[in-house]
Parts: structure tokens; C-alpha cells; sequence
């Protein structure tokens, strides 16, 4: 059963202030825990998340510790992908590595459609967390067109993203050929997080502020609108978030998103000046500031809410992942410092509650 359309974390999506800033953090349930690094110990990433009682149990973890608004789906863009039977892992320090690469118009078109059966352990870990998770909603996530097939042609991370530009430009129908495997994809996996309880879900774009927006509005935009309109109707509010994204806010709330993320490059004020006054906004704290002393986080964090009460509703998030050497103490201390300020919409000036020592489960 999703959450109660009551919580914090959705009244805010759908445009309303609730009395409580919702926060929850990108990358929460990750390699700043100790309690992950130890669920995770000797199995590998996309293992990790396939196997449904232990991607739950990590889903859960962030929830438990911080006392966040909301658990994301513990899992990973390129799940769907090795679903599908493409061969992909997840090297440690690198990230998806391909066996194969993708980049002729033979090797697209034979690139197997990922058989709706194969995502039974997606719905089955989603079904798990939800029901440890109660009236906490669960957000689920899926990469969208552009990152994940920048990952197929490129074979590996890639900052400089020569060869998928190099794709865009050159053979634009096998361009589009790809991205719209991808988009097909990333639709069933998001589906089947929310069919099986999902109460929010997430399109990833990580890399998509290397275009300019006439690339993105012609060569990726179609594909991502196509992956927000086929959840649409199952009727959970959709945040679109990608980095480096400040001339592409306008473009990524018009694929089809209720709620868009700002990356921490972003002020969070100049983004809803971009944006409007209707649309709802997720973000920006830096994650970098979280290695500081706790008065230069708090009076980041303050900042970030002040801005963001220009919005008609705002959840609170990093411009970006945790990082993994985060303390975690940091990001407990974080979720009650935002929900002392109230709506947000007039944030207090006095300093968040202390927190107490560290305690493992």
C-alpha cells in the first residue's frame, strides 16, 4: 500500500507547503551508512540489488537512522538494462561498465526488450520496504534516456561524453533508435516500482547538462517526455533531476514533471525566478558543505530554505548524491535542523536541536 497522499514529502510535490519541510537525500541509503557497507559486505552492486530482501532492508536504513520524509529505492539506472540481458556491471570506484558497447545501428536493433517478468524482484523488494515503511512513502527512480544510453554508447563513465554526442549528431535515427529502447526500459522498471507501491518516482538525468537546450529539446526530450507521460496515469507526483541543468530547468519541468530538482550550482531562488511560481522544486544543499563544521552546514542549509520558500512548495535535498566519506551523525543532525523550520516559508532563526550520539543497529 503506497503512503497517505497526507505526508509531507507528497502534499509538497503536488504543490502545497505542509507544516513540516519534507528532506530526504540522494544516495541516502549508500556507502555513508556503516549499517549498508555491512548489508552489503561480499556482494556485488547489481546483486545487491536484485536480491529483494536485501535491497528492502537497505531501502529502509536512511529511514531508520535520519528520520527522513521518504525512503528511495535502493537500486541502480542500470538494473533495467541487465535485466533486459545486456551485460553491464558495477566496477567498484568506476561505476556501469559494459560488456559490449552500443553504438552502430546493427548493434542497437539487437538489443533485447526487457520482458516484464524479469522485473518480479524489483516489485518484490519495492512490496518488502513498503511494508516495513508504513505511512513513510517510497520513492522510486529509474535513469532516464539520455544518462543510461550515454552509459551503452560510451561503455563506462564519461565526462567528455564524446562518443554519444558524436552518436547524437551523426546517425540521428540510430540515435533515436537507442533512446527509445532505453525509455521503454526505464517506463517498465518506474511501472513496476509503482505498481507495487511506490508513492513518488524519480527520473534520473545526470549527465544531460552537457547539451545545449536546442540538442536536448530535439534529441532527448521526446524520450524522457514519453518515459513521465507512461506513468502519468498511475497517479504519483514525478520529479525530473538532472546536473548541470540551469538552461534546461524550464525544458525538464516540460517532459511531463510535477516537481524539479535543482542541482547545488543552481541557487535555488534564481531556479524558481527560471521556473515560475507554480511549479514545486527539490534541493539544492550542497553535498561538499557537509564535511564542514556544523555552523557553516547550518548556515548553508538556512540559506537553501530561505531561497526556497520562494517556491510554492519546496523538499529539501542535495544538489546532489551523498558522498560516500559523509558522517552520518551530519545528515541525522541535517533532517532535524529542516524540520525545526516549519513550512519553511518563514524559516526560524535560531538553531536546530543538537543530536544525540551515533548509534548503530
Amino acid at each position: 500500500m503506497s503512503a497517505p497522499d497526507t505526508s509531507p514529502l507528497l502534499r509538497a510535490l503536488r504543490g502545497d507547503r505542509p507544516d513540516r519541510l519534507p528532506v530526504w537525500f540522494m544516495r541516502q541509503a549508500g556507502r555513508s551508512l556503516p549499517e549498508y557497507r555491512a548489508a552489503r559486505r561480499g556482494t556485488a552492486m547489481l546483486d545487491a540489488c536484485l536480491t529483494p530482501a536485501l535491497a528492502a532492508e537497505i531501502t529502509c536504513q536512511p529511514v531508520r537512522r535520519h528520520g527522513v520524509d521518504a525512503a528511495v529505492f535502493f537500486s541502480d539506472i542500470v538494473v533495467p538494462v541487465r535485466l533486459a540481458g545486456v551485460g553491464v556491471q558495477i566496477a567498484p570506484g568506476v561505476g556501469p561498465v559494459l560488456e559490449r558497447p552500443v553504438r552502430t545501428a546493427r548493434e542497437v536493433a539487437a538489443l533485447p526488450e526487457l520482458d516484464p517478468a524479469a522485473l518480479e524482484p524489483i516489485r518484490e523488494a519495492v512490496g518488502l520496504a513498503i511494508a516495513e515503511l508504513g505511512p513513510t512513502p517510497l520513492i522510486g527512480f529509474a535513469g532516464a534516456p539520455f544518462t543510461v544510453a550515454s552509459y551503452l554508447v560510451e561503455g563506462r563513465p564519461s565526462r567528455e561524453l564524446a562518443l554519444t554526442r558524436a552518436l547524437l549528431r551523426e546517425d540521428p535515427s540510430t540515435w533515436h533508435a537507442l533512446l527509445g529502447w532505453v525509455a521503454r526500459a526505464s517506463t517498465a522498471f518506474l511501472q513496476a516500482q509503482i505498481e507495487a507501491g511506490a508513492s513518488a518516482v524519480q527520473l534520473f538525468d545526470s549527465w544531460v547538462g552537457a547539451l545545449s537546450e536546442a540538442d536536448y529539446r530535439e534529441a532527448v526530450m521526446p524520450h524522457s517526455a514519453a518515459v513521465l507521460a507512461a506513468v502519468r496515469g498511475l497517479g504519483v507526483p514525478r520529479i525530473h533531476f538532472g546536473t548541470g541543468t540551469a538552461h534546461l530547468l524550464c525544458a525538464l519541468h516540460e517532459a511531463g514533471a510535477d516537481a524539479v530538482g535543482v542541482d547545488a550550482q543552481t541557487p535555488l531562488d534564481e531556479a524558481v525566478a527560471t521556473l515560475g511560481s507554480r511549479v514545486p522544486v527539490q534541493g539544492n544543499i550542497d553535498p561538499q558543505v557537509l564535511g564542514a563544521p556544523w555552523a557553516v552546514v547550518d548556515e548553508h542549509v538556512r540559506d537553501v530554505v530561505r531561497r526556497g520558500a520562494a517556491a510554492p512548495a519546496h523538499v529539501v535535498n542535495l544538489g546532489h548524491g551523498v558522498p560516500p566519506d559523509t558522517d552520518p551523525d551530519v545528515l541525522t543532525r541535517l533532517v532535524a535542523l529542516v524540520h525545526s523550520l516549519g513550512s519553511g516559508s518563514e524559516p526560524s532563526p535560531e538553531r536546530g536541536p543538537p543530536v544525540a550520539a551515533e548509534t548503530t543497529s
